[in-house]
């Protein structure tokens, strides 16, 4: 399948999604698939089918090149009222960095943020045993990098990311 037909079920899924939450007040639970076309596209990653285990995808160029990247979606709702966590990190696994890609109630990606596993394990090591692998996204965020925005599109000084994202 071709990148842009892809790109055009991945917006049909956003619509189906966002459609889905306001009818039922559920989240149809694809902002993990979404987050994935969103990253690998913006971040120049390619997604590894089928998963190895610890990571979704391989950096293609530039600083991420050849690193193993585990991707985490979240969908930030206006209406929510507790604090947002990302899935569980395979912390027992091989990877390397993880990006969060936040979404809005759209599941249009706002924010981008990386983390590299060093700093990941070292926040988790201050966590209650019983909450092993999980995070808030506050705290990610604050840990992280903010990598991109929509407003402001890649916030790297990543020259080879910055040509291949002019491109598309």
């Amino acid at each position: 399948m071709s990148i842009y037909a892809t790109e055009k079920l991945v917006t049909e899924a956003r619509r189906l999604a966002a459609e889905y939450r306001r009818a039922t007040g559920q989240p149809l639970g694809i902002s993990g698939e979404i987050a994935e076309f969103d990253a690998a596209k913006l971040l120049s990653l390619n997604i590894i089918n089928p998963k190895p285990g610890g990571y979704d995808a391989v950096g293609t160029i530039g600083h991420r090149k050849d690193k193993r990247i585990q991707i985490k979606g979240r969908v930030v709702f206006e209406d929510s009222k507790g604090r947002a966590r990302i899935g569980q990190m395979k912390t027992d696994m091989d990877w390397d960095s993880i990006v969060l890609v936040v979404m809005d109630d759209d599941y249009q990606a706002i924010e981008i943020f990386e983390c590299d596993r060093e700093v990941v394990e070292n926040a988790l090591d201050e966590v209650p045993p019983n909450k092993r692998g999980a995070m808030s996204v506050a705290k990610f965020k604050k840990i992280s990098t903010l990598v991109w925005t929509k407003a402001d599109g890649l916030l790297e000084k990543d020259e080879e990311l910055a040509t291949y994202l002019a491109s598309l």
